[in-house]
């Protein structure tokens, strides 16, 4: 358990691009999500501007103005192919592992904690050459738990490496009376995740935090994980999208969005284990057509300052996300947060 609640941001679209944080990468390709990128523009375009973006997107004055504003955590996506070549066959996609040894060089520069995240977007390997096989032969599940060891034990005796989550998102198959949604069964996520925490054990000791996403299902990890023979096991709640009926037109609407997330907060609890909000935002359900966009501003900044007020008391949040190219004011903490003191982040 760490002394000090971690209090930061996601690192969203650094390592792995998302049209929605940096949307003129994809503009006029048609493209809307990074595989159909690499379809889009071939093997070696994409290389160059996947390079340069990550040169450029996130620096070390970054990690300065993270921590200048009172915060002292990111929470980095670092996707399945990060060691390119020498991990599991990435396709065209291109690795990354230097660039996560530089933000945990920042981040330790800047006493800033670091929770690694396995992202699994963009999934398969995409290649240019429709002729070349490029399915991996190990199962995805395989695949995954080879990254989380080798993350593990790369960065275990580093001060700033805080923990590692083992998924970003994922979605548990859940019975709604004779049906069954789609997603993952339940019991294939828990062997994953109890095979990913001996491997991050064996790896790092028991030091780094184990962070497991619930899915949004809290109540499928009852009972689970929470023995005495598992420690340092958290589980994480997103509460960036909620999808919540509730009018907004006011504080009181605002107020009751944040209850809901006490409550889903609450559940979680329940679980046994600590909880973390892994990622939550500013932004509100769209309004009434009479609202001003002065007045959705003000009820955004109402509802970041009562989410900062429930999260209080657990032991990390982060906010969704550092920057946006189109400086999303919902959505980027240099904007959402500008506004707060300091003493509220930290």
């Amino acid at each position: 358990m760490a002394e000090k609640a971690l209090h930061g941001v996601n690192l969203t679209g650094w390592l792995t691009l998302e049209s929605w944080v940096t949307p003129e990468i994809f503009a006029g390709s048609g493209a809307l999500d990074e595989p159909a990128l690499v379809k889009a523009l071939g093997g070696h375009a994409y290389a160059e501007v996947v390079r340069r973006h990550r040169d450029t997107f996130i620096t070390a004055e970054d990690f300065s103005r993270i921590a200048a504003r009172g915060l002292n955590a990111v929470r980095l996506p670092v996707p399945w192919y990060a060691y390119g070549a020498d991990g599991p066959n990435p396709g065209s996609y291109v690795g990354c592992v230097d660039y996560v040894d530089r933000a945990l060089e920042w981040a330790e520069e800047y006493d800033i904690k670091v929770v690694f995240v396995l992202d699994t977007h963009p999934g398969a390997p995409v290649s240019d050459d429709e002729d070349q096989d490029v399915s991996d032969p190990r199962s995805v599940r395989e695949r995954e738990l080879d990254v989380i060891s080798s993350l593990s034990k790369r960065y275990a005796s580093r001060v700033g490496f805080f923990g590692i989550e083992l998924a970003d998102e994922v979605t548990p198959q859940v019975r709604h009376g004779l049906t069954l949604t789609d997603g993952a069964p339940v019991h294939f996520l828990r062997n994953y995740y109890r095979e990913a925490y001996e491997l991050v054990r064996a790896a790092a000791g028991e030091d780094p935090v184990v962070i497991m996403p619930d899915g949004g299902y809290p109540s499928a990890w009852r009972r689970f994980m929470a023995q005495s023979r598992y420690v340092n096991v958290w589980l994480d709640c997103h509460l960036d999208r909620t999808n919540f009926k509730i009018d907004v037109a006011g504080p009181s609407g605002v107020r009751r969005m944040v209850e809901k997330s006490r409550e889903r907060i609450a559940d979680a609890s329940r679980c046994g284990m600590p909880v973390m909000v892994g990622k939550w935002s500013a932004s509100l359900p769209m309004a009434d057509s009479s609202m001003t966009p002065e007045g959705r501003i003000a009820l955004e900044r109402i509802y970041a300052s009562e989410q900062l007020d429930a999260y209080g008391g657990l032991p990390a949040w982060f906010f969704q996300t550092w920057k946006t190219s189109g400086l999303l004011a919902s959505w980027d903490a240099r904007l959402a947060l500008a506004t707060f003191e300091r003493g509220m982040l930290s």
